[in-house]
């Protein structure tokens, strides 16, 4: 294992990449704590001691951020308006003709649809970070009297001054979005999901630290162990799959015989990812976040569906929430993998290239066996999905650590996910200098 570490920093061209990688990196974490303009940093900071851990509402933007949702920074809103963006443009195929022409159409097309998701992309950064501002300057960001405790965030409420905090942190989004493209063209590994990675891992020292100091070192050690356990179990099932065995016949062309080889049609038991969670999570915040912008004055009695949101909905801990964030998740799983895995392109392909399934007749009913296959097996990943994605509410239940609780939901998967991506591009590039990999 040392030896193929040493290995790569003896090779040129593959400690470029990732030195050029780490460098950007370092950017990206240094421009998360850059505050914004007119941010009064020491009470962001008063705000983020007095309030350890974030608000239910933001703690899936503020994952993704690496905390800088919550310090107002420049890059406060982090890769998620490019998420966001990436998945309408993909759900778009199936409503547009247009927008499935031109995945079809190869690099050119793909370039197309890229150009689009940066456009929605700035869109969704002016639409967030406008509604950041807005929240900030009720006192509503932590989800107490802001004011009171920690004292204005924003030092100016001019227009002038609003703008300005709009143009920055949209702007600090197109740049992280130009980092994530500059990893993936000149660095190792998909550059957005590199950074959603460092966002995420860079929140779990703090995390750990203070579920010690809060909890104790016993609870800590438990955590701990449950952590590494989530992460064996969360790599066997990524690296999990069903390999749908196909023949393709031969076909003599001149001289030259094609075909006549094996292969195998993998279907990860994971098709969806963690999109299914970043979907079902944005659902169950709406309600919190109706129910946030409709809260009575001083003295008032609430309406009584913002009372019955604020008792249901908004608590990780109470049943009904569990529930229907477990529900949420299986459905939406189910819907990502049918846009996304075409049973009928597949079998049409195999068709014209002259492959088969072994006992399964080309055509119709080859997309019949393989939509049979990816419903049952789409079954036990939704399962799977739903219950990694309940252990930080169920570990509020328990020792009372969800808001610092690490090894759970989106964070682990995309972790994982992104890591063995990660140690795949740099094995197989070793393997092209060295005939020899990373792992044996």
């Amino acid at each position: 294992m040392f030896k193929a570490v040493a290995r790569i920093f003896r090779t040129p061209d593959l400690r470029r990449k990732i030195g050029f990688t780490l460098g950007i990196v370092a950017l990206f974490r240094l421009g998360s704590f850059i505050p914004a303009p007119f941010v009064d940093f020491g009470n962001v900071q008063t705000c983020l001691v007095a309030n350890q851990g974030t608000s239910g509402l933001y703690e899936l933007v503020n994952l993704f951020s690496g905390g800088a949702l919550l310090q107002l920074s420049i890059f406060a809103l982090g890769i998620m308006p490019y998420i966001t963006a990436s998945i309408i443009v993909q759900l778009l195929r199936v409503v547009i003709p247009h927008f499935e022409t031109l995945h079809k159409e190869g690099q050119a097309g793909q370039s197309k649809l890229t150009q689009y998701t940066r456009y929605l992309t700035i869109a969704l950064g002016v639409l967030q970070s406008t509604t950041l501002i807005t929240v900030a300057r009720s006192g509503a960001l932590f989800g107490t009297s802001t004011v009171a405790e920690c004292g204005q965030l924003i030092t100016n409420d001019a227009w002038y001054a609003i703008l300005l905090m709009v143009i920055t942190m949209t702007a600090g989004t197109g740049v992280i979005m130009w980092f994530g493209e500059m990893i993936t063209e000149r660095g190792i590994g998909n550059g957005m999901s590199l950074l959603i990675f460092t966002s995420i891992a860079s929140t779990f020292p703090s995390s750990l630290w203070l579920i010690a100091e809060t909890r104790g070192f016993e609870t800590f050690l438990l955590v701990l162990g449950v952590g590494i356990a989530v992460v064996a179990a969360v790599v066997f099932v990524e690296l999990s799959q069903r390999r749908i065995p196909v023949q393709y016949a031969k076909r003599v062309v001149g001289r030259r015989t094609y075909g006549g080889n094996n292969t195998y049609i993998p279907i990860k038991v994971n098709m969806a990812g963690v999109v299914p969670v970043i979907f079902a999570s944005s659902l169950l915040y709406l309600p919190a976040l109706i129910a946030q912008f409709n809260q009575p004055a001083a003295g008032e009695t609430p309406a009584g569906w913002v009372t019955w949101i604020n008792n249901y909905l908004v608590r990780g801990d109470h049943p009904l929430y569990m529930l229907l964030y477990f529900l949420l998740i299986v459905g939406f799983t189910y819907f990502y993998v049918a846009i996304t895995f075409n049973p009928e392109e597949v079998a049409d392909n195999m068709k014209k290239f002259g492959g088969f399934i072994p006992g399964i007749r080309a055509g119709r009913p080859t997309a019949e066996y393989l939509d049979y296959v990816l419903t049952r097996i789409t079954l036990p990943g939704s399962i799977y999905l739903g219950l990694v994605a309940l252990l930080p509410l169920i570990a509020l239940v328990l020792v009372g650590a969800n808001q610092n609780f690490p090894f759970g939901g989106a964070s682990i998967l995309i972790i994982v996910g992104v890591g063995l991506e990660t140690v795949k591009q740099i094995d197989s590039q070793l393997q092209q200098r060295h005939y020899e990999g990373l792992l044996r």
